[in-house]
């Protein structure tokens, strides 16, 4: 898979913006990027996270009830923190700071809880293309994806849900990647669409039905 940047981002729903906007920036640190238009009564809060991208999508109206992401938690790399410090945020979405390097995280990784250990291994290293530095970690450039089998996870066909909700990969071209998933095993989620002159993204899913967006946005690559 061809990258546009060495990092996954992460995306989170919310019907709470200022305690979210609180929690992320004044608790955990993070330098607020800027705010993106998603249509329908939602904004997409973003901020900086050792070069990945937190969204943190405030929804004007309230979110519908949903099962939960296969995402467990989001593990984030501090500098100067001596040891792990386990948070929530407001919506009880789970975070762990820890000092960089801790079990080979520089920036972030996503803890992802999996019905089918085997299939998400193939999924990941051959659907994906992903590099496999050890057995159930996955690397799209620093960011760790860490597989843990708990077999508890319901397929939710709604992304637009209260809690950790997708992953995104940046890449030099959306249509391409996504053809590429496709002939390789992989599901759609949603074709490619363009958004204005931002970027061109598409949503491909993973063996338990989790959301990964593909993302060639023009202020990585240049063009759409």
């Amino acid at each position: 898979m061809d990258l546009a940047k060495p990092h996954m981002d992460v995306g989170l729903f919310t019907n709470r913006r200022d305690e979210q906007l609180h929690f992320w920036q004044q608790t955990v640190g993070l330098e607020f990027d800027h705010i993106g238009k998603l249509g329908g009564g939602m904004q997409q809060l973003r901020h900086h996270v050792n070069g990945s991208i937190l969204k943190v999508n405030h929804a004007r109206d309230p979110l519908s009830p949903a099962p939960p992401s296969g995402i467990l938690r989001v593990r984030i790399a501090r500098p100067g923190l001596a040891q792990r410090r386990a948070l929530a945020d407001p919506d009880g979405n789970a975070v762990l700071l820890v000092p960089p390097g801790d079990e080979g995280v520089v920036g972030i990784a996503i803890e992802l809880g999996v019905n089918d250990r085997d299939a998400h291994d193939h999924f990941w290293r051959h659907v994906m293309q992903f590099a496999s530095p050890r057995k159930g970690v996955y690397l799209c450039g620093d960011t760790q994806v860490m597989v843990v089998e708990t077999r508890s996870v319901a397929r939710c066909d709604e992304w637009r849900a209260p809690g950790w909700r997708y992953t995104t990969v940046q890449i030099r071209d959306c249509v391409a990647e996504h053809a590429g998933v496709l002939a390789r095993g992989g599901e759609e989620g949603r074709p490619p669409i363009v958004l204005g002159d931002t970027v061109r993204y598409s949503f491909v899913r993973d063996p338990d039905g989790n959301f990964i967006e593909l993302s060639q946005r023009a202020s990585l690559v240049g063009h759409l």
